[in-house]
This record gives structure tokens, sequence and C-alpha cells, in this order.
């Protein structure tokens, strides 16, 4: 499977596995899970190729790990992003000092005012390192870096979950626990 073939399907695996299932037909289970051979039937019948085999080649090679397989391989689900109601069945977990939030520029004043809300999202997503912030931001525009406090979120009582892929989960981000001092550096 070629690389521009990957991405597309992996956009459109997205699409239903974190927002519409619907699309295809196909319903998730209350974790986000779906019988892998009912989702490549479902997205054959949509008029988009795809084989069990390069559906593993996707969830495997994607940089950002957007998928899991359970560990029978009979199911498939997105890691985090989802804007429809499931249960990702993770665990509070203590989140390291500092954790960063990658962004668009254009959006800060909105940010500032209002801290990071998950909006239409399960949560809002924190890296743990600059780079991968950086990367999310670049998607959206000149690019920022928010460095959050969030131990002293944590402490404050607010929860954090680690996605299987690395990704650091959280319901929001008051404005109090920017640093905004040291944002972008």
């Amino acid at each position: 499977m070629n690389k521009n073939n990957a991405t597309k399907h992996s956009k459109f695996l997205s699409l239903v596995l974190r927002h519409k299932p619907e699309t295809i037909g196909i319903e998730l289970d209350e974790h986000g899970w779906v019988d892998i051979d009912i989702l490549i039937l479902k997205i054959n019948d949509f008029g988009k190729k795809l084989t069990k085999e390069e559906l593993y080649f996707i969830v495997e090679n994607n940089p950002k790990k957007r998928f899991a397989i359970n560990e029978t391989n009979h199911k498939i689900r997105a890691n985090q992003g989802h804007s429809i109601n499931i249960n990702l069945g993770f665990d509070p977990i203590q989140p390291p000092e500092i954790l960063y939030h990658g962004t668009a520029q254009r959006f800060l004043e909105r940010i500032f005012e209002n801290g990071l809300e998950k909006r239409n999202r399960h949560h809002v997503h924190l890296s743990a390192d600059k780079a991968t912030a950086m990367s999310v931001g670049q998607r959206h525009g000149k690019p920022i870096i928010l460095k959050i406090k969030a131990l002293e979120m944590f402490q404050d009582g607010f929860q954090f979950f680690l996605s299987e892929n690395g990704v650091w989960l959280t319901d929001k981000v008051p404005c109090k626990y920017f640093n905004k001092n040291e944002n972008n550096d």
C-alpha cells in the first residue's frame, strides 16, 4: 500500500471510528470498538476498497498511532479524538509536571479568555513533548505551543488520562494553569 492510499484510508477510518460510524452503517460498542470483519465489509460496500491486510498495515504504520486493535485481533477502535459518546475505559493517572498543547496563534485570544476547552471532542489533547505539540499546532496555522502546569492541575483535582498512543487527555485547562511566561520557548 502506498503512502497516499494509506493516508486516505486512515482519514476515512478516523471519520467512521471517531465521528460518524453511520457513514458506512456500523455501530461502535460503548468503548468504541467494532468488529474488523464488519468494518472491512461495510467500507467495501461503501465503495472504498480495503483488505484486512491493508487495515493492519495502516494501524501498524500510522505515525500518530490513531488506532488500536484488541488483543484477539478481532476489533479495532480509534485511540482518542472522538466526537461521539463512548467510554475509552482509561483510568486516571498522574501526569508529568508539564505538558504541552499545540495550537495556532489565531486561536490565542479565545484560549486566553476561556482556557482550553474540549468543545465537540471528549477531551483536550496534550503532549508530553514540544515537538509533537508543534506538529499539531502547524495543522491549524502559525503554531504556538502552550506550556501547561499539568501536575498542579492534577493536585487541584483535575483528572488526566493517557491514551494508548501517548496522548494526554483532560476535560479542560483553565487559564490559570498556562505557564504564560514560558510558552513557545
